[in-house]
């Protein structure tokens, strides 16, 4: 299966401020790829290079296999994206602005219009001022989905809109992911990229930590231990090696554990426990431990 984005050693820099070091990852043709980090990560700057909207101090990146800062006139008519923040002409009506917009790559497919427009419940006739944050969001949705693109870059897309808005978003999504599309997911949610992405890139202060299938990242390795005693934890009890992101209170312990189950126990065998339990770790917590080592591990 070929790529649809290609992104090698990219670096950017603002003046002395880092925007983002090395980064290097791809996404297959129909992939939903999720491009995971808090705000201020590098998502942003990583898809305003691939847009072509700002040049990379170094390294390269390909959409479509053509280079983004040669090619990007070329690049953007087969892409739909939806920025962070969106931004219009307040004295447009909503039916004007999309059709303006839709003017851009052809003929203006009233009727895609109109069915994107009815999903997200947007109101054609209202004038833009008028719009809460949220029905911007909807326009730029309508607006990113229009021509029918072949990649769909998406930077924090639900921001504004409530969770049925939120769902019949992700429906559209999917819906042109089963016809074809290509999706780059951007987002600090982790609840919507487990949702819908099936590989997940982790940036953190601007370089990548790792690329994996989204099932891998719970994979049966990592383990949440919660220990329960029967008097107070000592001060710095002696985990075994492998253990991370330790909570305690008087007499609770918990942590996440990656190795052996028996070594784990070994370790604290020779405490009075009156409980313990062993469950699988959620996204969120394994994603909290690759942010909490300097290695990202």
């Amino acid at each position: 299966m070929k790529n649809v984005i290609e992104i090698e050693n990219l670096t950017k820099y603002y003046g002395k401020a880092r925007g983002i070091v090395d980064v290097s990852f791809s996404v297959a043709e129909g992939e939903i790829f999720g491009f995971i980090g808090p705000n201020g990560a590098g998502k942003s700057t990583t898809i305003r290079i691939l847009l072509n909207l700002i040049y990379p101090t170094s390294g390269g990146a390909r959409v479509f296999g053509r280079d983004c800062v040669k090619d990007g006139y070329e690049i953007r008519r087969d892409v739909g994206y939806l920025p962070s923040e969106v931004f219009y002409y307040d004295d447009m009506k909503v039916l004007e602005l999309l059709k303006y917009s839709a003017s851009f790559y052809g003929r203006v497919d009233m009727q895609r219009l109109r069915y994107l427009a009815e999903v997200m419940e947007l109101d054609l006739g209202r004038k833009i001022d008028d719009l809460s944050y949220g029905n911007k969001k909807k326009v730029g949705i309508v607006q990113g989905l229009l021509h029918r693109p072949s990649l769909i870059i998406l930077d924090e897309p639900t921001g504004g809109l409530d969770p049925l808005m939120q769902q019949r978003f992700f429906g559209l999504i999917r819906e042109e992911n089963r016809r074809g599309a290509t999706v780059l997911f951007s987002s600090h949610i982790l609840p919507e990229v487990q949702k819908l992405c099936s590989r997940v890139g982790i940036i953190r202060e601007g370089k990548m930590l790792r690329v994996e299938e989204i099932g891998s990242m719970r994979d049966t390795a990592y383990k949440k231990i919660r220990l329960e005693f029967r008097e107070e934890v000592p001060e710095a009890p002696e985990l075994p090696e492998g253990a991370g992101d330790v909570q305690r209170s008087p007499r609770e312990l918990a942590f996440l554990f990656r190795g052996d189950i028996n070594e784990a126990f070994k370790s604290i065998a020779r405490f009075d426990l009156r409980n313990a339990v062993i469950e699988e770790p959620d996204l969120e917590e394994i994603f909290l431990h690759y942010y909490g080592g300097e290695d990202g591990v």
